[in-house]
């Protein structure tokens, strides 16, 4: 019974650990490899973290990932078709610049257009209210 009672609070402690990572650290060829490697992860987006970049997640998959990666890029693959290997894979999600198009025109104007919106609504509610609003005459009294 004790036995059950401890092993029922640590069950938390061990429901929170988080995944081992891979312990063999990556393998360059060059200092440009490396760099090249680099701004190629900030580029992409942790499938599983959403707002974290390949290069700044701990999660298990971003390791994956970047082996992933690392491993096309030194099987001759440009940024390009790295790119679109994980785009077919993953979505058009795990890139942190999306292409424009037809599909995501809203996402890139949208906000644009609500800006213009907003400020044509409060520029037309101003001109209206001022050409409701009389000017107080010097005759009357002031407080």
């Amino acid at each position: 019974m004790l036995l059950a009672m401890l092993l029922a609070l640590l069950m938390p402690l061990l429901a929170s650990a988080q995944a081992v990572s891979d312990p063999t650290p990556l393998q360059y060829r060059d200092a440009a490899e490396e760099a090249r490697f680099h701004a190629l992860a900030a580029e992409l987006r942790c499938v599983q973290c959403q707002n974290q970049s390949l290069a700044d997640s701990n999660a298990q998959i971003a390791h994956d990932l970047r082996r992933e990666v690392l491993t096309l890029m030194q099987q001759g693959n440009s940024d390009a078709q790295i790119k679109q290997f994980l785009v077919e894979r993953y979505g058009e999600f795990v890139l942190y610049r999306p292409a424009m198009d037809a599909r995501n025109s809203l996402l890139w104007f949208g906000p644009l257009g609500v800006l213009l919106i907003g400020a044509g609504t409060v520029f037309w509610v101003v001109r209206r209210r001022s050409r409701t609003v009389q000017p107080m005459d010097e005759s009357e009294e002031r407080w």
